[in-house]
């Protein structure tokens, strides 16, 4: 049976999954892998585990080698030209003019591809700008526009909460964000408090949306008449964490109670 092993390749990137053969691989470990463009150099993030082939849907590419002095100098070389390649390439899109925001070059291990990601408001005739990224660079070169939230997972940065924004640190992908998961949870629906550095709502906002839809089935509906032993009132405010709510008592005074301490719902 055949063993296979997560790698990343990007912190807080996408795992994707190899087959491991003879090599014997540990969390963290470094190694040399076969991709569709051509090799690369990855993190191992899951270690090896036995798979039935039968539940893959296409067969796994290879885990060719550990990682070598000489890849992690390679690495480093890459890291110079993408530095110089993005330099020339802000160059070229002045001189074109060129309604576009280049935030980020990639190249491939082997030094043969770079990959420029911009964000923009429309599409971009970057025709020109390819010619003259090609003449000056002599690589393959691939112009990719990609969304504001993938750009801010690219570059990362500090949230409102102080910590490394949560696209950046640990999320492998995106998943949907609404403005009624700010609602169940009593958050200010002003854009600017609940907007991460890409201007979308936040990601967090989704991470205790099933916790306080849960502990909500607990709560009796906000305009609920209830009985208390401060007397008769309406349900005006929910506190799920606290595990409280508050009443507006029928004489007008606004109380607030465990939700334990409901004598009965009218």
């Amino acid at each position: 049976m055949k063993k296979k092993v997560g790698i990343r390749f990007k912190p807080a990137g996408k795992v994707y999954d190899f087959e491991s053969g003879a090599f014997v691989l540990n969390q963290g470990d470094y190694v040399i892998v076969e991709t569709e463009q051509g090799l690369g150099l990855g993190m191992v993030t899951a270690p090896p585990a036995a798979v039935d082939e039968s539940q893959t849907d296409k067969p796994l590419k290879k885990v060719f080698r550990l990682a070598s002095q000489a890849d992690f100098r390679q690495r480093d070389k890459n890291l110079e030209t993408e530095k110089q390649a993005h330099t020339y390439c802000l160059e070229c899109i002045k001189e074109l003019s060129l309604r576009m925001n280049l935030f980020s070059v990639e190249s491939s291990f082997d030094a043969s591809k770079l990959t420029f990601f911009f964000t923009s408001e429309g599409r971009v005739d970057f025709r020109q700008l390819v010619k003259m990224l090609v003449k000056k660079l002599g690589v393959r070169i691939e112009m990719r526009q990609v969304g504001i939230r993938n750009q801010a997972k690219m570059c990362g940065g500090i949230g409102r909460c102080g910590r490394e924004i949560c696209c950046s640190a640990f999320m492998g992908k995106f998943g949907p964000v609404s403005i009624r998961m700010a609602k169940e949870q009593g958050l200010s629906l002003n854009p600017t408090k609940i907007s991460g550095l890409c201007g979308r709502l936040m990601c967090c906002l989704t991470f205790e949306y099933e916790a306080y839809q849960t502990l909500r089935t607990q709560f009796p509906k906000i305009g609920k008449t209830i009985t208390t032993k401060n007397g008769q009132g309406k349900v005006i405010r929910h506190n799920p964490i606290c595990n409280r709510i508050a009443i507006r008592l029928d004489g007008g005074q606004d109380i607030e109670i465990e939700v334990d301490k409901i004598i009965k719902e009218v």
